[in-house]
C-alpha cells in the first residue's frame, strides 16, 4: 500500500551573514528534515532583510514558529517544542 498523503512542506527564514549564522536556523532546518519536511531554505543576509522580515510578519524578533510550518522563523522555541511535542 502506498502512501497518499501530500508532501509536507516548511519554508524557513534564517539569518545567513557573513559574520553569524544563526545556530538555531541550522537546528530548525535539521529537524525539520528530520521530520519529514522538504524544507525551502531563505536566507535573511543583512540587517535590512532582517529588519523588512520583522516588519512585514508584524513580529518584534525572527522568533516565530508556525504549526502548519508555512511560515516558519527558526528559533529555540521551535526547535525544543517541535521535538519534545508534537511534529510541525
Amino acid at each position: 500500500m502506498t502512501s497518499t498523503a501530500a508532501p509536507r512542506q516548511a519554508t524557513l527564514y534564517r539569518m545567513v551573514m557573513d559574520q553569524h549564522t544563526c545556530p538555531y536556523g541550522l537546528k530548525a532546518k535539521d529537524l525539520l528534515r528530520r521530520q519529514g519536511f522538504t524544507v525551502e531554505d531563505k536566507w535573511l543576509t543583512s540587517r535590512e532583510a532582517t529588519d523588512a522580515f520583522k516588519a512585514e510578519h508584524g513580529v518584534k524578533t525572527t522568533r516565530k514558529r508556525s504549526s502548519t510550518a508555512r511560515a516558519l522563523a527558526a528559533t529555540t522555541t521551535c526547535a525544543a517544542t517541535s521535538a519534545s511535542r508534537s511534529p510541525i
